[in-house]
């Protein structure tokens, strides 16, 4: 049976070419390229810059299949690849030079007065006031209280993700490696009023995080997930933990975090 491969791209001129021309070589290598995700495909190429590649997870739900980017961003973390390795990623995909790094994603459980909504992350969650001012934050880990948090907001990250807003907000980059969530405070406030911690909290992945607007007043919290905004009001509690949904990230042998790390921030 033929195998496909799907490749998506954003709407960028340079993105477009790209992915013309690598539909082009993957064809002529025998593969079937199609813009949707067929029974027999076997991989997933995003095209674009790391906020397309966040984007085309959540457009395909998931899905399981390995998945790897080809960068026509700035940053391009995830993306190793350039459009001028090409040819050599077809011929180490077809001799089967790569490995797969799994990655475990954040899953967030927004519970309203009149609604239970879930939401999953790749790198972050983050939960602010949906006004720009301080927001006050009850915090629970695993159901003991850890503190009243006020400040800009509080975010939750995947090893994947402390490269990203989290490294922006002042937490730590992490080997993707461990297993491990991080909480780090957006803008924290430490006076005689206000008591916060200022660094981040690293937790296990058994860990719930367990987090609820402190006051009434605090009716309305905006939950920015990948990106993506996401306005509640009335809400309850946002517990957030360990998803059980994997994404399996195709890598070329040679890929190494740290060296990535290393070209990408110094």
């Amino acid at each position: 049976m033929e195998k496909s491969i799907t490749v998506t791209s954003n709407r960028l001129k340079q993105s477009i070419i790209v992915k013309d021309l690598l539909t082009r070589k993957l064809s002529e290598a025998g593969y079937n390229v199609s813009d949707k995700i067929e029974n027999n495909t076997k991989l997933l190429i995003s095209i674009g810059g790391d906020g397309s590649f966040l984007q085309t997870i959540h457009r395909f739900s998931f899905v399981d299949i390995p998945v790897m980017a080809i960068n026509t961003g700035h940053l391009g973390f995830f993306a190793e690849l350039s459009p001028s390795q090409i040819d050599d990623f077809i011929k180490a995909y077809i001799n089967e030079e790569y490995f797969i790094q799994k990655i475990s994603p954040l899953e967030a459980s927004i519970r309203t007065k009149d609604q239970c909504v879930n939401i999953t992350a790749i790198n972050e969650i983050v939960i602010k006031n949906v006004k720009s001012r301080t927001v006050h934050l009850d915090l629970q880990v695993d159901g003991i209280k850890i503190e009243s948090f006020s400040g800009d907001g509080m975010l939750i990250s995947t090893p994947i993700g402390s490269t990203a807003y989290n490294y922006s907000a002042g937490g730590s980059i992490v080997d993707p490696n461990l297993n491990l969530l991080q909480l780090t405070p957006i803008a924290p406030m430490n006076t005689n009023a206000y008591r916060s911690f200022t660094s981040s909290i690293i937790l296990p992945t058994t860990s719930v995080i367990a987090i609820s607007p402190e006051y009434h007043f605090e009716n309305s919290i905006l939950i920015v997930v990948d990106g993506t905004q996401y306005k509640f009001t009335h809400i309850e509690e946002i517990r957030v933990f360990k998803s059980d949904k994997r994404i399996n990230l195709l890598r070329l042998n040679g890929y190494e975090f740290w060296t990535r790390v290393a070209e990408k921030f110094l």
